[in-house]
Order: C-alpha cells, then sequence, then structure tokens
C-alpha cells in the first residue's frame, strides 16, 4: 500500500500540482485496478476504460452487465481522501444536492470501505466533482498562504474565477471547503479543443 509524502513547503498543495514522494506504503496503480475490479465483478459490473488518475486514485467507467448503464468507479489510494470523499458525498446526499449554481454534482450510487470505492453517477458539464481532497473542517493556512493559493486559481481559471468562488461558498454552506480545485474538477460548458469530455 502507499502513503503519500508531501514536501515541506509553503503553499497549499493540490491535486495539479502536489509533488509525490513515494514510499512502500502507496497503493500502486495495479492494486487500485484490481480493487475496483474486484468492486465491479461484486457488482455485475465490469471496468471498460480508465477515465482519470491522480494523487487520491484512479477513476475507471464501469459498464453494467445487466442493464448496459455507465458510472465512474473511484478506486483511492488512501482510507483518509476515501472517508473525505465519501462523507462530502453522504452530506451533499442527506441536502439532495444534485447542482450547485448550475454545476452538476456526481451522486453517490454506493461505496465499499474495505475496497476504498466510491461508484458514483456520471455527470455532463458543467461540474464539479472529486471531493477527495476536501477539507470537512475549516483548513488553516497563513494569509500568505491563502493569497498564493488565490492568485494561483486566478490564473487558472481566468475570467471565470469569480464564478468558480461562488460554487466554493455554496460547498462551504455545506462544510465542504474544496482546496484541491482545478479546470477539470470545476468544469464549464465547453472543453478546451481537442480535449475529448468523458464525465
Amino acid at each position: 500500500m502507499v502513503r503519500l509524502k508531501l514536501s515541506t513547503t509553503s503553499s497549499i498543495l493540490t491535486f495539479a500540482e502536489c509533488p509525490l514522494l513515494l514510499d512502500d506504503d502507496i497503493m500502486t496503480d495495479q492494486e487500485l485496478l484490481s480493487r475496483a475490479a474486484a468492486y465491479a465483478a461484486g457488482h455485475n459490473l465490469h471496468l471498460a476504460e480508465r477515465l482519470g488518475f491522480g494523487i487520491h486514485g484512479m477513476v475507471f467507467v464501469a459498464e453494467s452487465n445487466l442493464e448496459g448503464g455507465r458510472t465512474p468507479v473511484k478506486a483511492h489510494r488512501e482510507e483518509p481522501p476515501f472517508l473525505r470523499e465519501l462523507e462530502a458525498y453522504d452530506i451533499l446526499a442527506a441536502e439532495a444536492v444534485t447542482r450547485i449554481r448550475g454545476f452538476n454534482v456526481p451522486q453517490l450510487i454506493a461505496a465499499d470501505t474495505h475496497l476504498r470505492i466510491v461508484e458514483m453517477s456520471i455527470v455532463t458539464r458543467p461540474f464539479v466533482l472529486d471531493f477527495a481532497g476536501a477539507y470537512l473542517n475549516p483548513p488553516q493556512f497563513d494569509e500568505d498562504i491563502w493569497a498564493n493559493w488565490e492568485a494561483e486559481k486566478r490564473e487558472q481559471f481566468g475570467h471565470q474565477w469569480p464564478k468558480v468562488q461562488i460554487v466554493l461558498s455554496e460547498l462551504k454552506r455545506f462544510g465542504i471547503h474544496m482546496i484541491d480545485v482545478s479546470p477539470s474538477n470545476i468544469a464549464f460548458e465547453a472543453p478546451p479543443p481537442g480535449i475529448k469530455e468523458r464525465w
């Protein structure tokens, strides 16, 4: 199994910027694939393709053996991000949240705590997803770190940043403090040219 070691830094590390220092505890991609396949086999699904990957795990498209439908299945490398993501989905489900300020939110279909798998609904753009890096309590960072983080996000999102801030504020109302923010997990209407959209 793999445990992430983050380098000491004076900025907020997010999914896109986080440097990985692997040690013996980190779950390999093959282990993630094996767990996702075990989950799929137990739920009348089969894995069709890998949809994405990152520091928290891998996402696969799973197809139903019975109904022909498709769902994303996310295998998490570590328990803490899995539990954060699961709790975020539970919070949103309890509040019947399917959209946040016009952004579609995936719905939790099922989860397996032993395999650290989350199965969710497919969403189309615009969407907000990937809560494994979210904090469920307000994070405590110095003002200069927040300022650097905001400058980076402002650059990433450009003129869309004010809309992203509104989405983040709405999530905070539910106790979900999303720090791992990028154009891949808060996505607007049109994908960039040449990008095939699969969510």
